[in-house]
């Protein structure tokens, strides 16, 4: 009979321990939502967006301001730091009052019993009182007092939509709290107990005289000099709720949506941020005059990698379509801003060098005509000035050469995460602009590429590691020289940066991008709604900007210069920067990246049999002759290079022009007037022709023309895809000695 009263004792005081041990839960605010707080590297506020219950509720501050902490203590629990979790003095004392007045004066709660009471959002009865009492002893048992206190400090109402010290330091006094006054303490410390209070136009002289209450008290209990006290009771009360500050506000809403709720370090320098923000409202103002109502720009640190400024898409005074729209993360067409890209990849895996001539002269690659910034053709251009003047016929002939699905692979092993569809889907004109891409992914991949000139090691995953290819990649984007160009002694006198323009098709999209050993910088210009601007490029509208962001950081040193045990050195034909062969008689040492030994030796230069007077050149054999090296382009490419490069010597004339008779060069499809059926494939585009010739010279080069645009070369087997479309059309054959055939034809 002992034992079992004894566990009638026991028990209930064993289930009493246990439900006491287990009654806290492991979060005791969780599903509470809070606001996405913002701020740079020094913990200063961007910006903030309000919670999912429309509450300032800013996530869990670590410390609470000291001024708060001894006023609100003073004010709400004295005792805090000598109870554990239930002071019973304050309970009978609050019980004496309430007897007494006949109502509810004080409830006689800590501030431990109330981080339970916020916590479990209970109705407010004797019962939930005798809860938070049993719960706030275990809470006493697991927190620290400083870290109960921050719970209190981080979920405590006052007033209106704004919970906790730090949302409420933000929207009443405009800061972080960081100057915080005695007055302003004070005040923030009674309007937790009775938020009700602030009010703009009612309560004011109540919460004044509570306030001003409380600092007597602390005059008094020696927290306050006579001097601090009387300046704080003159100080007047907090007025209108400020605004939460917009110093970022499109990346802002970018953490919102990624990491909603939380409170989020970021690398921005706000002193760098406020003046990027203040130059890009003033560009924009001046291009919105022109029709370009949107500017994005974004600084990167090399070094780190880091976001350290951030203009989403410039303000205005007023609302305008696209003004919201992050045009940092914008998916947009990328004008010519990839090429650089594509020259630094065919450098380093030896597909060019970087003086190679390409071709520059009206081409046809299978429906696809691009044209010259100018409309005007080199015939030749070498590969590094093609680079520097944006040429986009030379760079499409570059691109093919290199190939398109592994150019898409290469971007999207840069950090091109945009460019998701598949090679065919694209085409050359993806080196164009036929690609979207995002400002922050250009910005990212030029730094990266900074970088890797840099440290070759610090980033084993990006594809452009090479530092001699990356080097001449950035001694031609140093000599940047478009046509479009306005300022251009400007932009390259300045200081030295690597940049890089783009426009769009239609004048939609206006890019710039600068890279330094220490700073990426980029720009964006156009109309997020996707509207054209007339006359707008990238060089004009964008390019201006980028420097003068340029103008606000420090300034860099140009980037050291490879070593020669980085790269090979060999002989490259000073004629056509391709590697030198025996025919080249005028060549040079260069360095190259080692795969360069890979690319092709000069086709250009070549031994040809002339006159002993060198005024012809020899075909028959019986007469006496003497060998001369010959740099010869092929016919349509000399006729534009020409035209630039009057000492350009070409093949002098035929003595017998008999003997090299069109006969040996002949086109067997289409035949001469013959009229040919339109086939059109599935998608109702024009089918392809093939047509066909044949050489008597087994080694002979034939270059092909149709309607006077170039449509590429052959050897061996002389055959050629063409996309004519219905009509007249004529096609041109020549041979490497001059020989030309030519023949019309219509489609119907």
């Amino acid at each position: 009979m002992k034992d079992f009263k004894r566990w009638l004792i026991i028990m209930p005081v064993a289930a009493i321990a246990i439900l006491w041990l287990f009654c806290l839960p492991a979060d005791l605010f969780e599903g509470v939502p809070y606001s996405t707080v913002v701020v740079d590297r020094n913990g200063e506020l961007l910006g903030a967006r309000v919670a999912d219950d429309e509450q300032w509720r800013f996530p869990p501050c670590d410390t609470v301001p000291e001024k708060f902490r001894k006023a609100l203590l003073l004010f709400e629990d004295e005792y805090f730091y000598f109870h554990s979790g239930v002071n019973p003095f304050s309970l009978l004392r609050a019980t004496w009052q309430n007897i007494s007045g006949g109502h509810v004066v004080s409830g006689g709660s800590t501030i431990t019993m109330q981080v339970i009471r916020m916590s479990r959002q209970k109705p407010r009865n004797v019962w939930q009182k005798l809860v938070e009492m049993f719960m706030a002893t275990r809470l006493e048992l697991t927190y620290s007092k400083d870290e109960i206190l921050a719970l209190y400090a981080s979920h405590a109402p006052f007033g209106g939509n704004v919970v906790g010290i730090d949302a409420a330091m933000w929207r009443y006094l405009g800061d972080d709290g960081a100057d915080l006054s005695w007055a302003e303490a004070a005040t923030l410390a009674v309007l937790q107990n009775s938020p009700s209070l602030i009010h703009l136009a009612k309560n004011r002289d109540r919460l004044l005289a509570k306030r001003n209450r409380l600092l007597k008290k602390l005059f008094d209990d020696g927290e306050l000099t006579l001097e601090e006290y009387e300046l704080a009771i003159e100080e007047p009360l907090i007025g209108e709720p400020y605004s939460m500050p917009q110093l970022a506000p499109h990346l802002v809403d970018y953490y919102w949506f990624a990491e909603h709720g939380k409170h989020t370090v970021t690398d921005i320098d706000l002193s760098l941020q406020n003046r990027v923000m203040e130059l890009a409202r003033n560009h924009r103002s001046m291009l919105a005059q022109r029709g370009a109502k949107d500017l994005a720009a974004v600084v990167v640190n090399v070094k780190t990698g880091a976001v350290i400024a951030y203009c989403g898409n410039a303000e205005s005074d007023e609302y305008r379509e696209g003004c919201c729209v992050d045009m940092v993360r914008a998916s947009r067409s990328s004008g010519s801003i990839l090429k650089p890209v594509l020259y630094a990849a065919a450098l380093q895996e030896g597909f060019i060098l970087p003086q190679q001539l390409l071709i520059d002269v009206p081409t046809d690659f299978g429906g696809f005509s691009p044209q010259n910034y100018d409309g005007a053709f080199s015939g030749a251009v070498p590969a590094d000035e093609a680079l520097a003047q944006s040429l986009n016929v030379p760079i499409v002939h570059l691109l093919r050469q290199y190939g398109v699905a592994h150019f898409v692979e290469t971007l999207r092993d840069c950090g091109f995460a945009s460019i998701s569809r598949s090679a065919d889907s694209y085409g050359l004109s993806i080196a164009l602009g036929g690609a979207e891409v995002r400002l922050i992914d250009v910005v990212k991949c030029y730094a990266s590429m900074s970088l890797c000139y840099q440290d070759t090691t610090a980033l084993p995953f990006f594809p452009l590691r090479d530092r001699i290819a990356l080097h001449y990649t950035f001694e031609a984007m140093r000599e940047v020289n478009r046509p479009d160009m306005i300022d251009r002694h400007r932009a390259v006198s300045v200081r030295n940066v690597a940049w890089k323009t783009g426009t769009s098709y239609g004048a939609r999209d206006a890019w710039a991008v600068g890279v330094t050993p220490e700073y990426a910088v980029g720009v964006w210009v156009g109309n997020a709604a996707g509207g054209g601007v007339p006359d707008l490029t990238g060089a004009r509208a964008a390019g201006p900007v980028l420097f003068d962001i340029f103008d606000l950081l420090p300034h860099s040193t140009w980037f050291d210069k490879p070593d020669e045990n980085e790269g090979v050195i060999t002989d490259v034909c000073c004629h056509s920067g391709h590697l030198a062969s025996r025919f080249c008689n005028d060549s040079k040492p260069a360095l190259l990246p080692r795969n360069g030994v890979k690319a092709a030796v000069c086709p250009f230069c070549r031994e040809a049999q002339v006159s002993l007077g060198g005024d012809f050149l020899v075909t028959d054999r019986s007469e006496p002759t003497v060998t001369e090296s010959f740099f010869v382009l092929p016919p349509i490419m000399e006729q534009y290079f020409r035209q630039s490069h009057p000492e350009y010597r070409p093949l002098p004339p035929l003595k017998n022009p008999s003997l090299a008779e069109n006969s040996a060069l002949q086109i067997s499809y289409p035949t001469q007037g013959c009229v040919l059926s339109s086939v059109r494939g599935i998608d109702g585009a024009t089918g392809q022709i093939v047509c066909k010739a044949s050489h008597t010279n087994s080694s002979a080069e034939l270059f092909w023309n149709l309607d006077g645009a170039y449509l590429g070369s052959t050897k061996n087997l002389h055959q050629i895809h063409i996309f004519p479309s219905p009509g007249f059309h004529r096609l041109t054959v020549v041979d490497n000695l001059g020989a030309t055939q030519e023949v019309e034809f219509s489609i119907k």
